[in-house]
């Protein structure tokens, strides 16, 4: 034989031992042990856990960047009803209050040394309530569904956690270590409430072994191959980045234009910021969750998350042309939200901007995200103003005892989800606790539809009465085991 046949049968025998070995790998790319599952049903006042959350919906508490827009009393009218609402936990819990409406209860344990957190915020977004099919801060329940801005985002954890402690004192449970209830009233435009919580933590010495914060929930078909609900646990957080690109002219007639007026260069920038996407990474949330829910998934699906260390490619071609959730899991993201121009039609603007929404991967800064825009942009008629940048969260321990109370209540609450990590791409006041504890979990204990995701920030915002009840259940096997 000559030695090309040699070589041809040597390559194909290459072949054939990388195709065993994706397939094997495949094949042994199983579903891991179940969540532990705790025994016993909860029993309380599901009607009374209705009221209660009915009641905090009614409170006008929004927050605006222009603070002179708020409305004090309909905060301090929240904070009037809850020795109303949860009497047991007024009685039981003394409440500190600091500055920036940060409110801290504490529910004294047997032991002090590893405390838990149960965090939420009670501020709300605006409302156009013009788009609303109900009126936003009424209250209403009709047809099993509970309708209020802060329904989902985020009264109904604030009333789960103070609900079910308020259930667990009348029964006479008092936890294993002390547990203290987090909330803000000042999330919703990056306040300081967290920051004041957090740093009279610092300042007392206490360091919790859990932290639990709105985040992600469970959820049905997000994951590509896998038709059961997910429970995802956010065990991280991306950064923003605000950036605003700028370019000037001294303006003129349209009927005259010359060439590369500001609306044109800001464009140019534009588009060279999205035909020049951020590098992928997988960080260890989204390794954790590609290695947790793609094991359900389908056979080839498991084909590519079992064999990354090669298909990791094909994810990223896939991702950055689907763009969605899954390109945010994997990097830095940019949306272009805001743009400003002339301001009648037949006039070329002096001055042309547009504004981007920067979500920073945890591999990626703040200031490593500004020098790859100026690298890729590289105009020196387009100025980039930097406007606001908080960086990526600190990565919390994952399959620990503190990760594992958090999915048992979980699992033992939505039974037949599959627990898993995920990387929230939203921020929220958790990011704070990343300087104090490595156990801060983000969950929202609520099972959504899409189009009730939807409503989060938006019109309509509203929450089945089942699922309020399930909120309970979560907090109460939570609960029991801090």
């Amino acid at each position: 034989m000559e030695w090309y046949h040699y070589l041809l049968i040597g390559l194909g025998a290459l072949v054939i031992l990388f195709f065993a070995i994706i397939l094997i790998r495949a094949l042994a790319f199983k579903p891991k042990n179940n969540t532990k599952i705790l025994p016993g049903e909860e029993v309380f006042d599901k009607d009374r856990a209705v009221d209660c959350l009915r009641e905090l919906l009614t409170c006008k508490t929004i927050s605006y960047k222009d603070t002179s827009l708020e409305d004090n009393l309909e905060f301090d009218k929240l904070i009037a009803k809850l020795p109303t609402l949860y009497p047991n936990v007024w009685q039981k819990c003394p409440l500190l209050r600091l500055p920036d409406r940060a409110l801290l209860f504490k529910w004294e344990g047997k032991n002090h040394d590893n405390p838990s957190v149960m965090m939420s915020h009670y501020d709300v977004v605006p409302v156009d309530e013009s788009g609303w099919e109900k009126p936003a801060f009424d209250g209403i329940i009709e047809d099993g569904v509970l309708w209020g801005r802060g329904a989902l985002d985020t009264k109904v954890t604030l009333n789960g956690a103070m609900f079910s402690a308020d259930t667990l004192i009348a029964q006479g449970f008092v936890p294993e270590n002390d547990v203290y209830f987090a909330f803000s009233g000042c999330e919703e435009t990056n306040g300081n409430g967290a920051v004041n919580i957090v740093n009279w933590f610092k300042e007392q010495g206490i360091t919790p072994a859990l932290v639990v914060d709105e985040g992600g929930g469970v959820v049905e078909n997000v994951f590509p191959g896998v038709k059961v609900p997910c429970g995802l646990i956010g065990i991280a957080e991306k950064g923003l980045l605000e950036v605003e690109y700028v370019a000037k002219s001294n303006g003129g007639h349209a009927s005259a234009p010359k060439p590369n007026s500001p609306l044109i260069a800001v464009s140019k920038a534009v588009c060279k910021v999205e035909n020049n996407p951020f590098k992928a990474h997988l960080t260890k949330p989204v390794k954790e969750m590609f290695d947790t829910l793609g094991r359900h998934s389908s056979f080839v699906y498991r084909l590519i998350f079992a064999n990354l260390w090669c298909f990791k490619w094909v994810l990223d071609l896939l991702s950055k042309k689907q763009g969605g959730e899954m390109n945010a899991l994997m990097r830095t993201t940019t949306a272009f939200t805001q743009a400003k121009g002339s301001k009648a039609s037949n006039v070329i603007p002096s001055t042309a901007s547009i504004v981007s929404n920067m979500r920073l991967n945890p591999m990626d800064t703040v200031d490593s995200a500004k020098a790859y825009l100026e690298k890729t942009v590289n105009d020196d008629k387009v100025e980039i103003k930097f406007l606001n940048g908080i960086n990526p969260s600190a990565i919390s321990e994952t399959y620990c005892p503190a990760y594992d109370k958090v999915a048992q209540a979980i699992a033992s609450t939505w039974k037949g989800a599959i627990v898993s990590p995920y990387l929230m791409v939203q921020c929220s006041d958790s990011r704070h606790y990343g300087s104090i504890s490595n156990h801060v979990y983000r969950f929202s204990a609520m099972d959504l539809t899409s189009e009730e995701r939807a409503t989060i920030h938006g019109h309509n915002e509203r929450i089945r009465i089942e699922c309020l009840h399930r909120s309970v259940e979560f907090y109460l096997r939570l609960l029991r085991q801090c």
